[in-house]
This record gives structure tokens, C-alpha cells and sequence, in this order.
């Protein structure tokens, strides 16, 4: 402890519980190279204010779906350029998803709206399975009816 009280280093149990994680998911992120206590004493793992950032940074890395992988390259990157081609390519697969799942609300939403006693027995439905049956991508399926 420093003069103020606070504790300036954390067992792995007190920084796992700080931000709610089990111990193996900080000894899996050691594992891949993201994280490594800053010192071991008696052979237990200590942990300093660095690696609490860290933890914070890949929490929000796992936020904005970086796998641990992806996050990897993104603390590795050598210089800004590099940086921003990782955050980049991140931000278009995340763009992939948020259109796959627009889509897949839409067809949802239509499910449910949908007055046909039976989703099968709807002309929508059964175009956008035709469209799908031609090897048309569900966006214009939707498109179709």
C-alpha cells in the first residue's frame, strides 16, 4: 500500500474481481500475450497499475468485438498507421454485422406482423424462399414480395 491506503498491486483473485472475471480468463489472456503480472512474489502473481489498464483495455476491446487475437495485433502495432488499418478492419467487420443483423430484424419483424395463420402459407415468405432458392442474398430476398 502507498501512503493514500490504496493498493498499488493486486493478487490475480482481487484484479479478477475487480472487473467481475474469473481467474482463468486472466490466465488465459496471459497465455496469448496479452497480459503478464508486472512481478511474482513467492511465486504469486502481482499485478500493478499497468496491468489493471490493460484489463480495462481489453474489456473494451472485447466490446467492440475484437477477438483476443485481433486485440493482439492492435497492442503489438508498431506505429499509429498500423493502429488504424487494425481499428479499420475491425470497424467493417462490425459494420458486416450490424447488417446482418438489420436483416435478420427485418425478417423477424415480418414473421410477427405477419397475418398468415401459418409463415409458411405466406406470399412473402414463399418469394423470399423462391429468391433464396435462385441464390439470392436474403437482402434483396426481403426485397422480393
Amino acid at each position: 500500500m502507498n501512503s493514500g491506503g490504496m493498493v498499488v498491486e493486486y493478487t490475480i483473485g482481487e484484479l479478477a474481481a475487480r472487473f467481475g472475471l474469473a481467474t482463468h480468463v486472466l490466465r488465459h489472456w496471459e497465455d496469448v500475450g496479452l497480459l503478464s503480472p508486472a512481478r511474482r512474489v513467492a511465486g504469486r502473481r502481482m499485478y500493478g497499475p499497468a496491468d489493471v489498464t490493460r484489463v480495462a483495455e481489453i474489456m473494451l476491446g472485447r466490446d467492440a468485438g475484437f477477438s483476443l487475437e485481433q486485440l493482439r495485433a492492435l497492442f503489438a502495432a508498431p506505429d499509429r498507421g498500423r493502429r488504424r488499418e487494425v481499428l479499420r478492419a475491425q470497424l467493417t467487420q462490425v459494420r458486416q454485422r450490424i447488417a446482418r443483423l438489420t436483416l435478420s430484424q427485418t425478417l423477424l419483424e415480418h414473421a410477427l406482423r405477419c397475418r398468415h395463420p401459418d409463415y409458411q402459407s405466406c406470399p412473402h415468405f414463399q418469394a423470399m424462399v423462391l429468391a433464396r432458392l435462385d441464390g439470392v442474398d436474403l437482402a434483396e430476398a426481403l426485397d422480393h414480395g
